[in-house]
């Protein structure tokens, strides 16, 4: 497996030998995740690939996070936001809201985009450009208001 695997399989067997039941299912997930990313891509995982697949269970705790809050469901909220927290360890640094913002502006200028009929031409390369360090949601948002503008 690749060396992102191999990190993983080795903190869940740190987590296990220290008594971090939390940590240590979290990296089980993760493992199964990348496994069945394996399985689906039908060969060994590059890290870029195994990236894809932490990203993807990263996006669903953070989907999941808004619906049980929605909910009221402050103890599932908790333990969602653990498991986020535990992945984004091996994601690569997220940008924050001013690089972002800098980086749609610049997107908008190089496309010439002029309203909100531009957003799926400018959302393309936009998440080219971020490469997973920022979420889609809060750049559509920023795309968008810039754009209705």
């Amino acid at each position: 497996m690749s060396s992102i695997a191999d990190t993983i399989r080795a903190e869940m067997v740190t987590a296990t030998k220290a008594g971090d039941r939390g940590r240590r299912d979290t990296m089980r997930l993760l493992m199964a995740a990348l496994e069945n990313g394996r399985i689906e891509a039908g060969h060994e995982l590059s890290d870029d690939e195994s990236l894809k697949v932490l990203q993807k269970e990263a996006k669903q705790r953070r989907d999941s996070i808004d619906e049980y809050t929605k909910g009221g469901r402050d103890d599932l909220v908790a333990a969602e936001q653990a498991e986020l927290a535990i992945i984004q360890t091996f994601l690569p640094q997220q940008l924050d809201d001013a690089e972002v913002r800098r980086l749609v502006e610049e997107t908008v200028a190089e496309l010439g985009a002029t309203g909100l009929d531009d957003l799926g031409k400018v959302m393309g390369p936009l998440m080219q450009k971020l490469d997973g360090r920022a979420d889609g949601r809060a750049a559509n948002v920023i795309v968008r208001e810039l754009l209705s503008g």
